[in-house]
């Protein structure tokens, strides 16, 4: 490949991963400032309660990404990527703005959680098409013997948008006090989102469509794709299980790490977040290094050694994070999950746009993702939240990590079974499990 050619390689990643940037960028966002955002949404006498409720409605929009998956899926595998794309961002797009400039309950009373509620719905069922989008994009423009590289960018550029919310949020805490970052401060992310908004649209609707795409002769109905769709469940059903390692270690690492810093170890907002900054540029340096490594060994030994690893060691980190919290073991354990997670994900992403085929891969992928998300991964911030409330015990969601990871482990040793039958589509060469 030439060097025009590598230019036009990289700026189409640059261009599709933009909202997928954005999308992240919102949903950490919302996780990092879930106890203010509950107070002004969600106003109740027990701090708990006003939690709880942030943190739900933060998981409910996961909930409406299976939907938007089946939906926007669909759309894309018979319309193109590149149309679907557009599509997601626009419908992202208006979700942020209402979120961003709906106000307080202490103004407009219920109608401020109804619409912060239904900005969080519009934003998940966008987003259930969003990762599975770019991920089946990457991996058709890929070079040869690259994809796993390739792909690893989709999930590398969601840790851009978390190390860039954090890195806002250490900017705010350092010049807002933490009454005014509480009133209105936890705003101005929302808001910047929103100003980049027409730079991201722009860059997506500069995008080609794939030429693995356009070099299908014919593009199935919608009546094929569901048919399709029926035809491959089993393999859909074993994806949502690979995707729960993905997603609990994900959000955990991410969306949970500010609210379990402060709420749990209580630590200052400060050290939650720089913690979350380095956990984000960590992620940043294995996805890629990761996928990489995958093209060359194959995905199976980084997915089975990667849920062995999270399975024996997640509960004991958590143990002795807690014993004595500071920032310093904080940070530890928070780049041990993140290490375990972006190996598991940097060869997990690729496999899954290998093994579905292509009358169906976007809506497939996208299914397998969202409802991994939708059960288990969004809600993770609720989850461990509960746990510590109910059991009194601040290490026990290191026993929800592992049980994400015995899911992944299962599903692994499924894949692992029947590998010698998988074929890369429009190929008689095995994929590389």
């Amino acid at each position: 490949m030439g060097v025009n050619g590598r230019k036009s390689k990289i700026w189409a990643v640059v261009r599709v991963s933009s909202g997928n940037f954005l999308e992240m960028f919102d949903f950490m966002v919302f996780g990092y400032y879930a106890a203010a955002i509950g107070r002004a949404y969600f106003p109740s006498g027990n701090p708990f309660v006003s939690l709880m409720l942030s943190l739900m409605t933060f998981g409910a929009g996961f909930l409406m990404r299976p939907i938007g998956a089946i939906v926007l899926g669909a759309y894309a595998d018979k319309h193109g990527r590149r149309a679907g794309l557009i599509v997601t961002l626009s419908l992202m797009s208006f979700g942020i703005l209402t979120i961003a400039c709906v106000p307080g309950y202490a103004t407009i009373g219920l109608i401020a959680p109804s619409l912060v509620l239904i900005g969080r719905l519009l934003q998940g069922f966008s987003a259930g098409m969003e990762l599975g989008g770019v991920s089946v994009y990457l991996s058709e423009i890929a070079t040869p013997g690259h994809k796993g590289f390739y792909v690893s960018w989709q999930s590398a550029s969601q840790q851009v948008a978390v190390m860039f919310a954090a890195l806002l949020g250490v900017l705010l805490n350092s010049f807002l006090s933490a009454e005014k970052m509480a009133l209105w401060g936890w705003r101005i992310p929302l808001l910047v989102g929103c100003l980049i908004l027409p730079v991201l649209l722009w860059l997506r609707r500069s995008l080609e469509e794939s030429d693995e795409f356009t070099g299908h002769k014919r593009h199935p109905s919608s009546s094929e794709i569901f048919r399709s769709l029926t035809s491959n469940a089993r393999l859909v059903a074993i994806g949502a299980m690979l995707f729960t390692m993905t997603t609990v270690s994900f959000y955990m690492i991410t969306a949970y790490t500010p609210t379990f810093g402060s709420a749990v170890l209580h630590l200052a907002n400060l050290d939650s977040l720089i913690v979350t900054f380095c956990v984000g540029a960590s992620n940043l340096f294995w996805l890629p290094v990761m996928g990489a490594i995958s093209d060359r060994v194959g995905r199976f030994p980084l997915l089975a050694g990667c849920t062995i690893l999270m399975l024996v060691t997640a509960y004991p980190a958590m143990l002795w994070l807690v014993s004595n919290p500071s920032f310093f073991r904080l940070l530890t354990v928070e780049l041990w999950f993140s290490f375990v997670y972006a190996s598991y994900n940097g060869a997990l992403i690729v496999l899954m746009t290998e093994i579905i085929p292509i009358e169906v891969r976007t809506l497939g992928f996208s299914l397998a993702y969202s409802l991994a998300t939708a059960v288990f991964g969004g809600f993770t911030p609720a989850i461990a939240t509960y746990l510590i409330h109910v059991s009194g015990n601040p290490a026990i969601p290191g026993v929800w990590l592992s049980f994400a990871a015995a899911c992944g482990l299962g599903a692994t040793f499924a894949i692992g079974t029947q590998k010698d039958s998988l074929k890369s589509p429009g190929s008689n060469k095995p994929v590389r499990v």
